[in-house]
């Protein structure tokens, strides 16, 4: 056990924070690990970004994001209830999809496992050292452009082929992850098809595939305890650029979306032992005309316990253009959003500090 301690020694200063947890590898993770009595000051968040039950309106009671049974793929009311939450929350927890709990588990481990690699073991995986953007281990979301950072580490895995994951992603989570992607497949294509034909898209072409489903990253994600979570975010809010997020959560907690009747609230995504949170993001909100919606979520520190999750990001590859879909503006439906190339959107995201839905208004009209 680390002794506990106010301040570690030499990181009185913000730089030798930022040196310790950025530069050295050691993330949030080591600063926790150091038994912090404070929060140190470049992690607390202004007043209004704070998660409190209190002054958010944040509910966990009588409105939740809905949890759709897929035993009965083909039940026509099961397409139905994915759309239906789709359109009006942009959230919804699926039980019985058919990724094996075993696989679900063992990624889940492997999480762990290369969080507690040495800080030196992690490090070989982040920008500077690979020179490669498809593996990324970091810190925060942005630091370079956030005033307050977030309370958690990733490794960031962008999927080109099993080959170069073969080679590059770390042996402690390589195959956990791959297989995990690989028995997603089938459930990202399903929940397309039943997405798209709700708009009028017959057949889910290779064309459409590739649009829809060309391109995936996944993350593994750390959030250690927080001497004060109170204070700080383990995600600020913001909504994903993805086609479909698939989150998989372990039994902590702590994910809270936007939605309710009034659409301000907070509200609670409790875990669900085998479930995975699917999520639309901007790249299907645009597509669909704002038909369906990619919606603000965010994610709290935890002073007790440590948390991970693992999200899949379905995207458009880098090079498509995505706009509204032809079938979706085929009755006359006015166009909402202008054509933009996916890796300027990305771009655009990644340059700022997660800042709520703005992203979304670089592809209006």
């Amino acid at each position: 056990m680390a002794p506990t301690m106010t301040s570690p020694s030499g990181m009185t200063s913000p730089s030798g924070i930022t040196n310790f947890v950025i530069n050295k590898g050691n993330g949030v993770k080591g600063l926790s690990e150091m038994g912090l009595k404070r929060l140190p000051k470049q992690y607390i968040q202004p007043l209004e970004e704070r998660i409190s039950t209190a002054s958010f309106g944040i509910k966990n009671s009588e409105e939740s994001v809905p949890i759709i049974d897929m035993s009965n793929w083909d039940d026509p009311k099961v397409a139905e209830a994915i759309c239906s939450a789709a359109e009006k929350w942009g959230f919804f927890q699926l039980v019985n999809h058919g990724v094996p709990i075993e696989v679900l588990e063992n990624v889940k481990e492997a999480t762990h496992r290369f969080f507690e690699l040495p800080a030196e073991e992690k490090s070989k995986n982040s920008k500077e050292h690979l020179c490669s953007n498809n593996v990324r281990f970091g810190t925060s979301f942005s630091p370079q452009a956030e005033k307050a950072l977030e309370w958690k580490d990733y490794l960031s895995l962008f999927y080109v082929s099993e080959d170069e994951a073969s080679a590059l992603w770390p042996p402690a989570c390589k195959d956990e992850v791959l297989e995990y992607m690989k028995k997603s497949e089938i459930l990202i294509k399903r929940l397309l098809e039943m997405l798209m034909k709700r708009l009028n898209v017959k057949e889910i072409d290779q064309e459409k595939e590739g649009l829809l489903m060309g391109s995936m990253r996944i993350n593994l994600n750390y959030y250690p305890i927080c001497p004060n979570p109170e204070l700080t975010v383990g995600v600020g809010r913001h909504s994903d650029v993805s086609t479909l997020t698939v989150l998989l959560q372990d039994q902590i907690g702590g994910l809270y979306v936007r939605g309710g009747t009034d659409k301000k609230s907070w509200i609670h995504v409790p875990p669900v032992k085998g479930s995975l949170v699917i999520n639309i993001g901007d790249a299907l909100q645009i597509m669909s005309n704002g038909r369906y919606k990619s919606i603000e979520h965010r994610v709290a520190a935890n002073g007790s316990k440590n948390r991970i999750s693992v999200p899949i990001f379905v995207n458009p590859r880098p090079s498509d253009l995505i706009s509204p879909l032809p079938e979706v503006l085929a009755n006359g439906e006015k166009a909402v959003y202008k054509q933009v190339l996916y890796s300027d959107y990305v771009k655009h995201f990644f340059r700022k500090a997660h800042d709520g839905k703005s992203t979304i208004e670089f592809a209006k009209i």
